[in-house]
């Protein structure tokens, strides 16, 4: 252990890397050791610190435990602190085992042999840093989880015998964003929002259910582009819309992405198509010269192969094992971060949260939920959980501006965007999935009831064509229920003023206006 003895590890501070702790603490287990080592990594969403109570209190990104929490102040003692009351931070455990090299790591399995948090911890450095331990495979000790399912989501169970370990990681070295067991993704999957789906699909007659979900495809497709700020014409909205209902019949795969951007962007004379062979970021440029102003630095274009391959990966395999919106999560935003395209990131981005739901058999067979609509009524808390990364994200990328008013990453962040904490991303899917299916689903199904209603008692004492009824109807939907003067002098001047008021009277009977 005498390599990491020559880092001096923290006593009892009151601001850690300009974070202020709610009380005078000592920091303990990732917080420990990223200070330490003078590890540059995105900040767990939650450290954890010793304080001098007898109580845990949580506050401020703080969780302040008790001093019978206290680690021993060794690599040994924080690392197996960290896996304990932590759970596991892939892209903080990589850049310490780039820091202490093998020796110590070989030193505390040595110690305990049959340990179990010396064997994952073991397990963790071949498999992030791909070098193997100067150790002989394990012969004892009772096999263990890599991922402790009772603090993270896990993946298919693999059995690693070397370190008589079950590897429960969801993904590969390539990208294995992880999500902590929150009390609200609990009661998420504990309301079985298939099941309710279902029951409500159950009640709605077939012809109707087509025209719903033709009308919630149409209403996905066209606000997907609304939150990229975009308003294309028809047809392009209708044919990104039939993409999205083919979302999960294909495997994810290179050529399915590229696929995906040429239907998203349409006229792509001004944007070159396929994978990015420069920098990008998400933000603004200066007024004067031209200087970016990231809020989000994207992959550099050599880590897109290795991180591509990686979302594929997981995919076609421990994606399925996942709950669905966790999976959906963790791929969307996997994606979205490391932006691999010029454009149509954002819509493909959303696009793979179809393609997972779809895969699962989440959703009724022929019905899309409208996720991006309900994203486009949550815009400020998207953005806010996109940022909940990016902002801890960009003051790790080192960059410079090109002649091209871009950004060229000078640092290796592959890692950082393929080991990160999903969990923020994974909750707010899940509200917006449950929005769809309480609110969406069953609002337009019973819309569409009521406008049949509307058409039938219309044509009854009256006949008129088809195109002229919707027409109708879309005056008085406009207008609250009344015909304005403009439509009585134009489009329906035929009308009689006893027509128009009993027309007025049948929408107001049927939309609960009177």
């Amino acid at each position: 252990m005498a390599a990491a003895q020559q880092h001096q590890f923290s006593g009892p501070v009151i601001v850690f890397q300009e974070i202020r702790l709610p009380e005078t603490a000592i920091p303990a287990g990732y917080s420990a050791l990223i200070g330490a080592y003078g590890l540059a990594v995105p900040l767990p969403r939650t450290l954890s610190a010793i304080g001098e109570h007898h109580r845990i209190t949580e506050r401020d990104g703080w969780r302040i435990m008790t001093p019978r929490h206290a680690p021993h102040p060794t690599v040994e003692g924080h690392l197996t602190f960290a896996l304990k009351y932590e759970g596991l931070d892939l892209a903080v455990l990589k850049r310490l085992f780039q820091v202490t090299g093998p020796v110590p790591i070989e030193a505390l399995v040595r110690e305990r042999p049959t340990g179990s948090y010396a064997r994952r911890i073991w397990f963790l450095y071949e498999w992030l840093t791909g070098a193997r331990l100067d150790l002989p495979d394990a012969d004892a000790g009772r096999y263990v989880p890599v991922v402790d399912p009772e603090l993270q989501w896990s993946g298919p169970v693999k059995t690693a015998s070397r370190y008589r370990i079950r590897d429960n990681l969801p993904g590969t070295p390539e990208f294995c964003p992880l999500v902590f067991r929150t009390k609200a993704l609990e009661k998420f999957i504990g309301l079985e929002l298939p099941r309710r789906a279902e029951g409500i699909v159950a009640d709605v007659p077939r012809d109707l259910l087509a025209r719903t979900a033709a009308f919630l495809l149409l209403k996905d497709s066209r606000s997907s582009y609304a939150i990229e700020g975009e308003r294309p014409p028809q047809d392009r909205i209708q044919r990104w819309g039939r993409a999205i209902g083919e979302a999960g019949r294909q495997p994810i795969d290179r050529d399915e992405l590229l696929r995906l951007q040429r239907i998203v962007l349409g006229d792509a004379r001004f944007v070159r198509l396929g994978f990015r062979k420069e920098g990008a970021f998400v933000g603004q440029h200066d007024r004067d010269n031209r200087m970016p102003l990231p809020d989000h630095i994207s992959a550099r274009p050599e880590d897109l192969p290795r991180l591509i391959d990686g979302m594929v990966a997981f995919d076609q395999g421990p994606a399925q094992n996942l709950d669905a919106v966790i999976a959906a999560a963790i791929l969307a935003f996997g994606f979205v971060y490391i932006h691999p395209f010029e454009d149509g990131n954002g819509r493909i981005h959303r696009y793979l949260i179809h393609h997972v739901l779809a895969m699962y058999g989440f959703n009724p067979p022929g019905v899309v939920f409208p996720v991006s609509a309900a994203i486009l009524d949550r815009i400020d808390e998207y953005r806010r959980v996109l940022e909940s990364y990016s902002q801890r994200l960009l003051p790790l990328v080192e960059w410079e501006p090109t002649p091209q008013f871009n950004v060229r990453v000078l640092n290796d962040t592959g890692d950082f965007y393929r080991f990160f904490d999903a969990t923020p991303h994974a909750e707010f899917l899940y509200a917006c999935v449950q929005r769809t299916i309480e609110r969406d689903l069953p609002e337009e199904s019973a819309f569409l009831q009521r406008y049949d209603r509307f058409r039938q008692q219309v044509d009854a004492f009256i006949d008129m064509p088809e195109r002229l009824t919707d027409l109708l109807f879309r005056f008085l939907h406009q207008n609250g229920g009344h015909l304005s003067n403009r439509a009585r002098e134009n489009e329906f001047a035929a009308l009689t003023n006893d027509e128009a008021g009993r027309i007025e009277a049948i929408y107001a009977r049927t939309f609960g206006m009177d």
